[in-house]
């Protein structure tokens, strides 16, 4: 009988042995052919869930939600930071916070609805209810409120949200300031009484009475002033246009810039063994989910990380507005980015 016992307990702490090895084993090169990964490396954010409750729904304008959602999980967030938002059906979208920082455990995201969009806006106004719970992630800035003593700022109808926070920032560091904002009509403007209080700081122009905004001041800024802009692609090329002096430009857009003329090329999906031809006229995703059609992805835009995989041979032509640098150091998202020469190894 004891010796049965020792066997066993001998077979049991080889075992154990066995299953740490292979953790390193995998720890150290997580190309390792396993069925399955103990962390996926690859077409999962790495960022954490987070719940929230929606305990206000507003509308301070025309086609505009307001949401302020509470839970003790919210990190703190700085001016000029977006979440990624989980909507009812899976899908995830970006939306730039727009309330107070100071206010701990709440949060304020506006959604402007897009009638001929893809879907995400007009599910958001329908299925976002007061007293919902929502999935969220942390929150990331590209778009920081850089020191300075002198700041303009300029936003276009819904881009306007992550420039508030941005107002009462300057506002408390005593910096000089003016905010140009426009959009179709003071209807569809949203957060207007707000803005009402900096006085003649701000300048709202509604396009079906003044006209757009009227750019030229821009040209007569001092040296030092910061420019930032949020709105659709049109004033963002008219706001870098206009400016003095482009590297003291920081833009916020709706939608990635346009990029030069693609070409094709070839990616290895090094873990599946498979090669997959990418054509010049559609998207590294597109291509990868023709052999790996269970391939995460969301927006499509490169905004929501969803489609975010690890890069092992080649360089990458980032078209993204997500990434870190340090991230597009070994990654890259399918939906918007391409390959830099003619192929591209990924670890999928």
């Amino acid at each position: 009988m004891r010796r049965g016992v020792l066997a066993v307990t001998a077979v049991a702490g080889a075992a154990a042995l066995t299953r740490r090895a292979l953790r390193r084993r995998i720890g150290r090169s997580p190309l390792w052919p396993l069925p399955a990964l103990d962390t996926p490396v690859s077409g999962h954010s790495p960022r954490r869930r987070l719940r929230a409750l929606i305990v206000s729904r507003t509308e301070p304008a025309e086609g505009v939600l307001r949401l302020v959602l509470e839970s003790d999980e919210l990190p703190a967030w700085a001016p000029g930071a977006h979440v990624d938002v989980t909507l009812p059906s899976g899908l995830v979208r970006q939306y730039s916070l727009c309330g107070d920082p100071a206010e701990a455990g709440r949060w304020t995201i506006a959604v402007r609805l897009v009638e001929d969009g893809r879907g995400g806006s007009r599910e958001a106004h329908e299925l976002l209810v007061e007293g919902a719970e929502l999935e969220l992630r942390p929150p990331r800035n590209r778009f920081e409120l850089a020191p300075a003593s002198s700041y303009v700022f300029v936003a276009g109808g819904i881009g306007i949200t992550p420039v508030l926070p941005m107002l009462r920032a300057a506002t408390a560091a005593g910096a000089d300031w003016t905010l140009l904002y426009g959009g179709r009509s003071r209807a569809s403007m949203p957060f207007l009484p707000e803005l009402a209080a900096y006085g003649d700081r701000v300048t709202v122009c509604p396009e079906d009475e003044t006209g757009r905004p009227d750019l030229t001041v821009l040209a007569g800024i001092r040296p030092g002033t910061l420019v930032y802009a949020c709105g659709p692609e049109p004033l963002m090329r008219a706001v870098t246009e206009a400016a003095p002096d482009p590297s003291a430009v920081r833009l916020e857009r709706f939608a990635p810039a346009a990029a030069a003329p693609a070409r094709p090329f070839t990616v290895e999906l090094r873990r599946s063994g498979r090669t997959v031809e990418v054509a010049a006229d559609e998207s590294t995703l597109t291509a990868v989910r023709r052999e790996l059609p269970d391939t995460p992805y969301s927006c499509e835009q490169g905004f929501c990380g969803t489609c975010q995989h690890r890069v092992l041979a080649g360089e990458v032509e980032h078209r993204d507005e997500l990434l870190t640098d340090g991230e597009r150091a070994d990654s890259m998202l399918l939906c918007v980015s391409r390959a830099a020469s003619d192929r591209l190894a990924l670890d999928l």
